[in-house]
């Protein structure tokens, strides 16, 4: 038997008369050089202070050790929930923008960076082009970016990898420690 879909089921990606669907979006924050915790700050203050994005909550700060060189010392970092209106491709701008606001100079990889600040999701979109890939093709992989958003969403899946708390177990949490000394506050 065929299932007649409901009249009331909303495609959000075609609405019209100007409304816009509303994504949860998990953005991850790092910083290894500066002052870190600073940056961090500066960066969920720009980011709230975005119009048409709701920061809804922030993780606690991480210490973790580069990928990469390792004279560039440890980083600190987060992982932050929001709710957002705008295009996935305006908050990748803005995303950028609070990076080079920052001092964000974009080097080789696994560079020393003030500011990094990385799309992990948006909502649940798959999303291919040159510019971006959602989800974030190595998040699976890094135990800085799943076990603070373990932290705010104990119930988290990543789309299309799988539960958060079960890719954390796989890649474990070696290197990776939650500093309750320091916290990012949302004003």
């Amino acid at each position: 038997m065929t299932e007649t879909p409901s009249p009331y089921v909303i495609d959000a990606d075609t609405l019209s008369g100007g409304l816009k669907p509303i994504r949860q979006v998990i953005l991850s924050l790092g910083s290894n050089l500066g002052d870190r915790e600073a940056n961090l700050q500066g960066g969920v203050d720009a980011l709230r202070d975005t119009p048409d994005v709701v920061v809804v909550d922030v993780s606690p700060v991480y210490e973790t050790q580069p990928i990469g060189p390792e004279e560039s010392g440890p980083y600190l970092n987060i992982v932050l929930l929001a709710d957002t209106t705008l295009s996935v491709d305006t908050l990748l701008d803005r995303a950028h923008a609070v990076e080079q606001a920052f001092g964000r100079e974009y080097e080789a990889p696994g560079a020393p960076r003030t500011l990094d600040v990385d799309l992990i999701t948006f909502g649940k979109k798959t999303i291919e082009s040159e510019e971006l890939t959602v989800p974030h093709p190595r998040a699976h992989e890094r135990a800085f970016v799943l076990a603070p958003w373990l932290d705010i969403e104990p119930d988290a899946v990543l789309p299309g990898v799988g539960p958060v708390a079960e890719l954390l177990a796989k890649v474990g949490s070696d290197g990776v420690k939650k500093l309750d000394d320091l916290t990012i506050e949302l004003q």
